[in-house]
């Protein structure tokens, strides 16, 4: 039998398992040969990113979390460039998407999903403090460490923000998505984060989404005219507060 073959090395890390694949490559797990401690890399290609024309996406996503500091977003450790590929290097989550806790917990009891919501809360208010607006939050791009501390993930479709500028461009994943992103219609940035921020709420208390329907059409529909019904289960206060962040009209 020949020798097993020797584990990558990208700088100071060795490569180990892949954690998932996104538009430009792999997400894989890896150590720093020194100090043992554990990361994240995500591999850019270069020529992936060249023929779908995402240089000047990446470089955003990547400079606004060069910006972020803070204990509930996802942190970036270092870039490595390599003539082929970018390497991106972030901080390990253990526990996986808070989408897949809410899936095996099937709704949240209110206790727990405060504690969630405090955190989601925090990472979005610190963006929005830094002119920085997600554009894609969802529970999918919501991390969980092995202490179960909330980590915002996933700023591919970020964006700053100027004062007086508006943004046009349609983001996000549908069910979560603002009415005013869906339309095409100018809007100023933090709004949208809100909505999507009421939508998770709604999913931690209920284990559903407000705005849910196989055609396409008819979810732009129902989240434009901001139809949804809101269980009989809700206390006052969590009603309340659902219905001032899912505002068709902020």
């Amino acid at each position: 039998m020949g020798e097993p073959a020797a584990a990558i090395q990208i700088g100071n890390y060795r490569l180990g398992k892949n954690l998932g694949i996104g538009a430009f490559g792999k997400v894989k797990h890896a150590t720093h040969v020194i100090t043992g401690h554990h990361v994240a890399i995500k591999i850019l290609n270069r020529k992936r990113i060249g023929d779908l024309d995402m240089a000047d996406k990446v470089k955003r996503e990547i400079n606004i979390l060069k910006k972020c500091s803070h204990p509930h977003i996802i942190r970036l450790y270092e870039v490595i460039d390599t003539p082929t590929d970018i390497f991106v290097v972030m901080e390990y989550v253990s526990n996986g998407e808070l989408f897949d806790y809410i899936v095996s917990k099937g709704r949240l009891v209110p206790d727990e999903a405060r504690h969630f919501f405090h955190q989601i809360v925090a990472g979005v208010e610190y963006c929005h403090f830094h002119s920085i607006v997600h554009r894609d939050l969802k529970p999918e791009n919501l991390l969980l460490d092995a202490d179960n501390t909330l980590k915002i993930a996933d700023f591919g479709l970020s964006n700053t923000m100027r004062d007086g500028d508006f943004l046009r461009t349609s983001c996000g994943s549908p069910n979560y998505a603002a009415p005013e992103v869906i339309s095409g219609n100018l809007y100023a940035g933090p709004e949208v984060d809100v909505w999507s921020c009421g939508v998770i709420l709604y999913a931690l208390l209920c284990g559903s989404l407000p705005f849910d329907d196989e055609s396409i059409p008819n979810l732009f529909k129902k989240i434009k005219s901001g139809m949804y019904s809101l269980p009989s289960h809700l206390s006052s206060l969590s009603r309340d507060l659902i219905t001032r962040m899912l505002v068709v009209d902020p």
